[in-house]
């Protein structure tokens, strides 16, 4: 089965004419090639596309089957046209994102850096919530995608793995702990900590905290990774961060204790209610927020 673009952009104007000699011209096509090629397209299908009479043609069950086929690809064909054309103008738009703290300490300042030197007609408007604040405001719309730890409940969205958010446990570098490899989440609670006043990891804390019939004894909460980087430094207690975020803010004073509990990695993905649906733009950041994430791997 071979149909060209002409074959069925020439079906879509029949239908939608009501006639053959009528889409035709429309298409700008004298009436025999266009009645060859529609005969020429029944019978390749074995089927009768058209039903005719004196009114003039409606399309049979098959017809509207390659009806809702045609206008797919012809929708798609044109949608690549003007992608295509947009690149030799600059890529212009703007894109409405969201994203967990993970994903802003670990990879969306990368994945920025190079997608807007690469696209600087395009501007982003980026948001930072928790991950099940993100899943909620991706299904009612108020975003095109967000980045989260996949421990949210998605809710039917659609995802892409970008790559695994390690946790690990910090201590002052002259601590009781400091000379430890690695730690399990129940003999840190015996600890007191330094965390964050809110967000998802102190949400995915305070759960671990509980299935162990615990909770997490906080002599201080603050708001950025390097705010609790500085005080578990300094000595006031124990905290728990992601590995990037030690990797940039932790200084030689600070001990980096392996936490051996498996949820301590937490895999962080795109989410969207139709990754094909977003724009071209969103995408190629998209993409771009994945390289930067199979980077991280590998370096990890």
């Amino acid at each position: 089965m071979r149909f060209d673009l002409v074959d069925l952009r020439l079906f879509e104007a029949v239908v939608r004419a009501g006639s053959i000699s009528a889409g035709a011209g429309r298409m700008h096509m004298a009436l025999a090639s266009a009645s060859a090629r529609i005969s020429g397209m029944e019978a390749t299908l074995g089927t009768a596309l058209l039903s005719r009479s004196r009114r003039g043609v409606v399309p049979t069950a098959a017809g509207r089957a390659l009806l809702h086929h045609a206008r797919t690809i012809t929708a798609q064909v044109e949608q690549m046209r003007g992608e295509l054309l947009s690149f030799a103008s600059g890529l212009k738009g703007e894109i409405h994102m969201l994203s967990n703290t993970a994903g802003l300490v670990e990879l969306v300042p990368a994945a920025l850096r190079v997608f807007l030197a690469n696209h600087p007609g395009v501007d982003i408007d980026i948001e930072e919530k928790t991950s099940a604040e993100i899943v909620e405001a991706i299904g009612a719309g108020l975003a095109e995608f967000g980045v989260i730890a996949a421990t949210a409940d998605l809710a039917g969205l659609e995802t892409r793995p970008l790559g695994v958010d390690r946790l690990v446990a910090i201590t002052a570098r002259g601590g009781a702990l400091a000379a430890r490899r690695d730690i399990s989440f129940a003999e840190l609670l015996g600890e007191p900590f330094v965390g964050l006043a809110g967000g998802a990891l102190n949400d995915h804390l305070a759960r671990q905290a509980a299935r162990l019939g615990r909770r997490i004894a906080y002599r201080v909460r603050l708001r950025s990774f390097d705010a609790v980087a500085r005080l578990v430094e300094a000595g006031i207690g124990v905290g728990v961060l992601p590995l990037a975020a030690v990797a940039r803010y932790g200084t030689a004073h600070l001990a980096t204790l392996h936490l051996s509990d498996g949820w301590a990695d937490r895999h962080l993905v795109v989410c969207a209610r139709s990754l094909s649906g977003l724009s071209m733009h969103a995408r190629l950041l998209i993409d771009e927020i994945e390289r930067q994430g199979g980077s991280s791997e590998a370096s990890a």
